[in-house]
């Protein structure tokens, strides 16, 4: 049996919720462990950051990045007065860029558990009563860890349908899609949810015909209707053939092709394909994490049942991120780490999950904050709405990237706003105004008196504040 270890706290999982965490713990003066069991493509090393360094948003990011370029450079840069003649991609270069941004950023967490005398253990760890954490390393052998306070944050993984299993080359999940040596001529997906349109929109603009069934009946359910609409309309135009309210009930494949067969409302279809990635949604990675008797509980679904401070009932067991209740989003996850890391040091740490972004990388892309119109009108709560189109801003136009609108919802008595929801160029970075002024507890009027500069996208966000009021300048109220 292995010598046990002790620790202040112990983290199990170094995605972007444990690996904040363990950072802010040392901060904080204590003695850390991670313990993490994701594998480096490749090598099979230690690769810190989860799924969201490794196969989700940094890598999806690289490549929508990658796939912008060529798509503007094969149907946008002519208006510019820019052409090129003989224009290709490389996909197996552009996934060895990928592969690189990944594996720097891997060294990076690294280094930083490294600055901050973190120790990482590389294996699978469950966790025993007593606050013991036995890991399984990779190389063969076992640790014990004792540690004062354990962090659980072991993320999420793809939900994989009984009909469609993973294979790795035919049927994808995530990280197989992130990995094709050449562009698909026939892209099937199944979910049209963040990472259905993300990577569709990736290989949509590489060359491919991506079809993609969602079962839903409304696009984009969780976003503001107003929004999903405005999406809903540019995909089509960029090529993304989006089927609602369909519901696959089987998939085969036959002489290296998928083939799928579902029900649109109506009648069976049918659907070939050469690639099939299935993005339906995740689910807590808590499979193996706990061992018999450490009073911890999960839910009907797998997660670990937690209070508002993130504490799991169990004296000095906290459990963070995709593996607990709330939005499976990075951004949440790393907040959380820190806040329970603050808490443990006796600190006051807390998440507002009114205030939490919400982002989808296509182009355009989408973001949003706060409550929808629908939420307002569900909840009873009395709003008032101004829009401003990016159609009607300068510097939108002089980027040739016009699509899209800001949405603000303030309340109607108080103005305070409520949410505020954008689908245009950059909004990924223009949501975070909404952010600030509603942890600030801001108002409308608040926003539309900030001097916004000029020409920027940003005044986007300031005329549709102004136009809450009905006091826009550069649109008819």
């Amino acid at each position: 049996m292995s010598e046990q270890q002790n620790f202040d706290v112990v983290v199990i999982g170094g995605g972007p919720g444990g690996y904040v965490a363990a950072i802010r713990a040392a901060q904080l003066g204590m003695k850390v462990a991670c313990v993490d069991a994701f594998k480096a493509k490749g090598d099979g090393k230690l690769a810190l950051g989860g799924t969201c360094l490794n196969v989700g948003c940094i890598p999806s990011k690289a490549m929508l990045d990658s796939s912008r370029q060529f798509h503007n450079l094969t149907h946008m840069f002519a208006d510019h007065g820019i052409t090129a003649d003989n224009v290709a991609i490389d996909v197996k270069k552009m996934v060895a860029r990928k592969d690189k941004i990944v594996k720097q950023f891997n060294g990076g967490v690294a280094q930083l558990f490294k600055a901050n005398k973190v120790t990482a253990f590389h294996g699978f760890g469950t966790l025993h009563p007593e606050r013991v954490v036995k890991v399984k390393l990779h190389d063969g052998g076992e640790a014990v860890l004792k540690a004062t306070n354990v962090i659980l944050a072991a993320g999420s993984v793809s939900i994989e349908l009984p009909f469609a299993k993973y294979d790795g080359k035919y049927i994808v999940d995530n990280i197989g899609v992130l990995d094709f040596e050449e562009t698909p001529k026939r892209l099937g997906v199944i979910g049209a949810g963040v990472i259905g349109l993300e990577m569709g929109s990736v290989w949509r603009r590489l060359g491919a015909e991506v079809t993609i069934l969602e079962a839903l009946p409304d696009f984009l359910a969780a976003a503001d209707a107003d929004i999903a609409k405005v999406a809903a309309r540019e995909f089509k135009k960029q090529g993304l053939d989006i089927r609602l309210g369909c519901k696959v009930g089987k998939v085969e494949v036959k002489k290296n092709e998928v083939h799928l067969t579902y029900n649109d409302g109506k009648e069976d279809q049918t659907l070939v394909v050469d690639k099939l990635l299935v993005s339906v949604g995740r689910r807590a990675a808590t499979e193996g994490l706990l061992a018999e008797g450490t009073g911890v509980r999960l839910d009907g679904r797998g997660m670990i049942e937690v209070d508002e401070h993130c504490h799991t009932g169990v004296e000095g067991v906290w459990a963070i991120g995709d593996c607990v209740r709330g939005p499976m989003l990075a951004h949440k996850a790393s907040e959380e780490g820190i806040a329970v890391a603050e808490m443990i040091a006796g600190l006051p740490g807390h998440v507002d999950f009114n205030t939490v972004p919400w982002v989808i990388y296509t182009e355009p892309e989408i973001a949003w904050v706060g409550r929808t119109e629908k939420q307002c009108k569900d909840e009873g709560i009395p709003y008032k709405v101004g829009t401003f189109p990016f159609a009607a801003i300068g510097r939108a136009v002089a980027m040739n990237e016009t699509a899209g609108m800001v949405k603000v919802i303030a309340h109607a008595e108080t103005d305070r706003i409520l949410g505020m929801h954008l689908c245009g160029p950059n909004v990924s970075e223009l949501v975070h105004e909404g952010v600030v002024a509603m942890e600030f507890k801001g108002s409308a009027e608040d926003l539309a008196r900030i001097c916004h500069a000029h020409p920027t996208l940003s005044e986007a966000v300031h005329e549709a504040a102004l136009a809450v009021d009905k006091r826009a300048i550069h649109k008819a109220n």
